[in-house]
């Protein structure tokens, strides 16, 4: 299989609901094409800022429609598998296909915390079903699985499993898979505030989350690392981390979607028992937000 070398800013997408909580379609959909039109290089839906885990499957499947009627082909469309039993995530795959999604995120079996060998076998099972890319996300500070460099290299012979999204927290980690898979895997980093870092050691992407109220920025990031403009980049960065620390939270939904609505990009809704941030939490946000528009930078603001 000639799998894709996906590379760049794959943004994880909020799902935008409208007050009754039901799926705002025109809303999510105008949101994605804002990113494409700011650069992005692809998205995935669905995943934990996705709120995917208060969406029906058939939910899923619809902001997967939704995705892939507004990027009409410019942007490849991931589809963000976490489900609580292998069985369920093959249906929601054999949907997605249906759909003709380019590939899948898969993440280990929500809830129950497996072991090596079941979380292996679950993204084997997973990738064989699915027949199209997968990028597998190791996040062992959420959901207790670790997927460490020795099982993706145990993994590599998988050829459907194309991609890593690591968030393991500890930046060492893109270092390690490299030594350990060489260029097996395109990597990609999942903690927002350590972007930089990981994209400084090889990194091909970011799958991002506060680049979607702020896409052409992000953007921009991954440009000038590419191109060797470290110092450049650094400053972008600098000015960017306030905000990217708030992704990296047990409240990053109702974090990222003030960030939407204080840009004008999105809104406030969300599904209970997620509620919107009051007092000093939203104070904060707030000032960290009001901070970063007086001082965003000209020369890579994303266009409305």
């Amino acid at each position: 299989m000639n799998t894709p070398r996906w590379k760049g800013i794959f943004p994880a997408i909020t799902t935008k609901f409208n007050p009754d909580e039901s799926i705002d379609a025109e809303g999510t959909a105008r949101h994605i094409d804002f990113q494409i039109r700011n650069g992005i290089h692809g998205l995935v839906t669905c995943g934990s800022l996705g709120e995917a885990s208060t969406l029906s499957l058939e939910e899923k499947l619809q902001v997967t429609r939704i995705a892939l009627d507004a990027s009409a082909g410019r942007v490849p469309v991931l589809a963000n598998v976490s489900e609580t039993r292998t069985r369920e995530a093959l249906r929601y795959i054999d949907g997605a296909n249906k759909l003709g999604v380019a590939g899948f995120m898969v993440m280990p079996s929500v809830i129950y915390v497996a072991d090596s060998r079941e979380a292996m076998a679950n993204v084997r099972a997973m990738a064989q079903a699915a027949q199209k890319p997968v990028m597998v996300y190791n996040n062992p500070v959420a959901y207790r699985v670790d997927l460490r460099p020795e099982h993706m290299l145990a993994l590599a012979d998988c050829a459907w499993i194309a991609a890593i999204k690591e968030s393991c927290g500890d930046v060492r980690r893109i270092t390690d898979l490299r030594n350990m898979v060489g260029d097996r895997y395109q990597l990609f980093c999942g903690v927002d505030d350590l972007a930089y870092e990981a994209l400084a050691l090889g990194c091909d992407g970011l799958l991002a989350g506060v680049g979607c109220a702020f896409p052409r920025e992000t953007v921009a990031l991954y440009e000038l690392m590419q191109s060797g403009q470290w110092t450049q980049a650094r400053t972008l960065y600098q000015w960017m981390t306030p905000m990217l620390h708030l992704d990296v939270s047990n409240k990053l939904v109702q974090n990222l979607k003030l960030i939407d609505a204080l840009v004008g990009v999105g809104s406030e809704h969300m599904r209970l028992p997620r509620m919107p941030l009051i007092g000093a939490e939203r104070a904060f946000v707030t000032s960290v937000v009001s901070k970063a528009l007086a001082t965003r930078p000209a020369q890579y603001r994303s266009i409305d």
